[in-house]
């Protein structure tokens, strides 16, 4: 059951949200739990296009993404992974990570 206060997602997360989808005309998305953080929504574009938004907690992720209008998945399908396109800058930093350990 939502309360008041989780029944209407942060304004900003939400514009954010629809903007990377009116950018790529269209996305879906999937919320993954990260403890105290909140969820991390990650939008990824039928262009291969992906980015990542942060909400207080699942449900205001949940809430954010259907005001926006974004099809959320449940989980992370081949498909869908697939679809995204990771740019040279994070290749980059992927490396380095794993180099500096």
């Amino acid at each position: 059951m939502l309360s008041a206060k989780s029944a209407v997602a942060d304004g900003a997360l939400v514009d954010g949200i629809r903007s990377f989808v009116t950018g790529h005309a269209g996305a879906k998305a999937v919320i993954e739990y990260v403890g105290r953080r909140g969820a991390r929504i990650v939008l990824v574009a039928e262009d291969g296009a992906w980015s990542d938004q942060f909400a207080g907690s699942t449900e205001e992720a949940r809430q954010a993404c259907q005001q926006a209008g974004v099809q959320i998945e449940n989980e992370w399908e081949r498909e869908l992974v697939e679809l995204m396109r990771p740019s040279n800058d994070l290749w980059r930093s992927m490396s380095r990570r794993s180099l500096a350990r």
